[in-house]
């Protein structure tokens, strides 16, 4: 049986459609990856407090990819060629270099909507839908 979309994972689509805007309007995309995530091959002589900084642009990478499961792509980081890897949960944010705007990501929302928590009769919680008001 397929996975219900309700059950995918958010991060790498906002991932990708932020990228994306920024590119379109010209902005730098960078993001904030915390490098010492498991599967994480990025430049360690450019890591500072255990996280990295990357300008993901076009015209900075070669053949990037933004999958669903990882980024990676390959970059001149002191004018040597590294390839460069990191699964979609090590990113902490995106950000354009131009203007700041971006969205950070918090630890562990890249697991898609959680179950209802269970009462303590063993019975589902029931999840409450968000309700829009007018404000005048």
């Amino acid at each position: 049986m397929p996975e219900s979309p309700a059950a995918l994972p958010r991060r790498p689509y906002l991932l990708r459609a932020l990228h994306e805007w920024m590119t379109d309007s010209g902005f730098t995309p960078h993001i904030i990856v915390l490098a010492d995530a498991p599967g994480a091959q990025v430049p360690r002589a450019f890591v500072k407090d255990g996280k990295i900084v990357l300008n993901v642009s076009h015209s900075a990478t070669q053949r990037l990819q933004l999958a669903n499961d990882k980024v990676q792509f390959d970059a001149r980081f002191g004018g040597v060629i590294h390839h460069v890897q990191f699964p979609i949960a090590a990113v902490l944010g995106i950000y354009a270099r131009e203007t700041g705007e971006g969205m950070a990501f918090v630890e562990g929302d890249d697991l898609g909507p959680q179950p209802p928590a269970a009462s303590e009769d063993g019975a589902s919680a029931a999840v409450k839908r968000p309700q829009l008001t007018v404000v005048r």
